[in-house]
């Protein structure tokens, strides 16, 4: 029977006590709703909690079944040792987690789920009200005192965010795939609005918003309204939110909207453990760079492969946030103090991984090497003189290969581009994606992070962002300022660094390694079907494409674009990994 208004309820299940719809007090008077699930005992526990806009009564297999049914089928451990009750999207199984004595929380952000007030995400107001939830969890008496942060995605993100605050009671951090930067990760790829940003909010966001009421869910556990009690009127749900990927959308360079919603790095200091997804185009950046960028004395770097969700739920992910957790929340000699600084999950071209323990990151040992572009042609040798290549700007670009490996190449670490161009009008995208091929010229593809035929790397810039910051920028990972646009004069060359994202492939002897240079996203070869989310074809690069014909009209962006080559003036940088005997 759904209740019309929130009311506090508890039980036991197989020694686990829940209480659900618990009133958590913020600093303004506000109160969020939260579901507490703790060991049925008097002890104190420490605590695992997550914060966000996602629905904290959504279960997992009604919100988001395409996802659960794969994860089901490619991955039963996953689901083992579990009723799966009580799982909801992105966050840890408290079945898992309870028996062992750790608290979990999931707390609705303000405006969502059972949490009533204005929902904005990743704002101040947010990363306030989960200061504020932690210490509230870190001084119940049924707390140890000690509370960690675990989830995926937003739940990940918005742990970077409340840790820069240092919440007295925040002891430890594992960001599972989660962004750091709200303009460069999120909203615009090298200042190209990615168009995933839209179809997140509308159909994962606002469809939990508090007052979606009897239009929305129902929490299966509790017969409650997952976004109620309250069910209010679509002119009321717009007043009590705000725009967040809107406002992202019309603000084309960083300004103090996008700088609100991205953490100062520098200032966290608790335990982290960052792990990554070698293949995702909205996270994989971020969690090298808040690793790289905390100031924590103590912090690990994990990258994986698979989809988004899958390694989190998994025993491998489990196990290994068990490590960490039981060594800083619970005192336990669990051997983390023996784990490697950075622990790597290499791929390779058939899908396998080759697990491997690294001090530092990107690698000591690489060999930093520039490709040449070359008529066609990827070389270390730089051209002396090539005609320019035009292309397209809407079409597929233009694509250069080596010849056949002699010997296997792996490539791991971030990469970058210098390219010269020139457009036919006043500016232009570039997308710089890396390929491979078989010895029978069929296209390399791998389970990426939402894409299960994912591209191997790429990288993205608007030739009107090219402006670096000297002072953060490096060889391998150039770092745009994104402060104003500089536009092009039409068929004047200018030189461009294009950053490409983290990858890891190795390209086995026989084997051809490409890089193709577009204006537009790169489409992998074939008739399909292809599969669909939030009505975005998944053709190599998942849900993060970029056509927004407001952001990019075809009068600017759909020209033609010129690649100069001669002199070698157009390369890309790749971390080359020599073999095990040779370093």
């Amino acid at each position: 029977m759904m209740s019309a208004e929130t009311a506090e309820r508890s039980e036991v299940v197989d020694g686990m006590r829940i209480e659900w719809d618990v009133a958590v007090p913020m600093s303004d008077g506000a109160i969020l709703r939260a579901d507490v699930f703790r060991p049925d005992d008097d002890g104190a526990h420490p605590v695992l909690m997550t914060l966000g806009p996602y629905g904290k009564g959504l279960a997992f297999q009604e919100g988001f079944a395409g996802m659960w049914q794969r994860l089901a089928a490619e991955y039963p451990d996953a689901l083992a040792g579990s009723s799966n009750r009580f799982q909801v999207w992105e966050t840890a199984d408290p079945e898992k987690w309870v028996p062992d004595g750790y608290i979990c929380i999931r707390v609705d952000s303000r405006g969502a789920g059972r949490s009533p007030g204005l929902l904005d995400m990743l704002s101040p107001q947010e990363a306030h009200d989960y200061y504020d939830a932690i210490e509230w969890a870190g001084t119940q008496p049924w707390s140890s005192g000690k509370v960690g942060l675990l989830g995926i995605s937003y739940y990940a993100a918005n742990q970077w965010i409340v840790a820069a605050l240092r919440p007295p009671h925040l002891t430890a951090i594992c960001p599972w795939e989660g962004f750091t930067d709200f303009y460069r990760d999120l909203n615009r790829h090298g200042g190209i609005l990615s168009r995933f940003g839209q179809a997140w909010q509308d159909h994962q966001i606002f469809t939990v918003q508090h007052g979606v009421g009897e239009r929305g869910r129902v929490n299966p556990n509790t017969g409650e309204l997952v976004a109620g009690p309250p069910t209010l009127s679509d002119a009321e749900l717009s007043l009590n939110r705000v725009e967040t990927i809107g406002e992202g959308k019309r603000r084309n360079v960083v300004d103090d909207f996008s700088a609100a919603r991205t953490p100062d790095l520098s200032q966290i200091e608790v335990p982290v453990l960052s792990a990554a997804n070698w293949a995702h185009h909205l996270h994989t950046r971020g969690n090298f760079d808040g690793w790289d960028k905390v100031a924590s004395t103590q912090k690990w770097l994990e990258v994986h492969g698979f989809e988004h969700y899958a390694e989190f739920y998994t025993d491998y992910g489990v196990a290994l946030q068990k490590r960490f957790f039981g060594h800083f929340l619970s005192g336990e000699d669990t051997g983390w103090e023996t784990q490697p600084p950075v622990f790597l999950n290499v791929r390779h071209v058939d899908g396998t991984f080759e697990q491997r323990a690294e001090q530092e990151w990107p690698l000591a040992r690489t060999q930093w090497t520039r490709f040449y572009l070359d008529d066609g042609a990827l070389t270390t040798t730089a051209p002396a003189s090539t005609t320019p290549i035009d292309f397209a700007a809407l079409g597929p670009g233009a694509e250069f290969w080596t010849p056949p490996l002699s010997q296997p190449l792996e490539i791991t670490g971030p990469a970058s581009a210098r390219l010269r161009i020139a457009s036919s009008t006043t500016d232009a995208d570039l997308f710089v994606t890396v390929r491979v091929q078989d010895s029978d010229g069929r296209e390399v593809s791998l389970v990426s992070a939402i894409d299960p035929h994912g591209v191997l790397g790429v990288g993205w810039l608007r030739a009107s962002h090219r402006e670096l910051d000297d002072a953060a920028s490096l060889p391998y990972r150039p770092w745009h300022a994104h402060t104003r646009e500089m536009p092009l004069t039409p068929g004047d060359p200018v030189d461009v660094d294009v950053e490409i994202w983290p990858t890891s492939i190795v390209v086995p002897t026989g084997y051809r390694l490409g890089i193709t240079v577009s204006g537009r996203d790169y489409e992998m070869p074939g008739d399909g079907p292809w599969p669909v989310l939030y009505g975005i074809e998944n053709r190599g690069n998942g849900v993060f494409v970029h056509d927004d014909t407001d952001d990019r009209p075809t009068d600017v962006f759909g020209g033609s674009t010129t690649l100069f080559t001669a002199d070698g003036a157009s390369s890309v940088l790749l971390p080359i990994i020599p073999a095990t005997d040779e370093g």
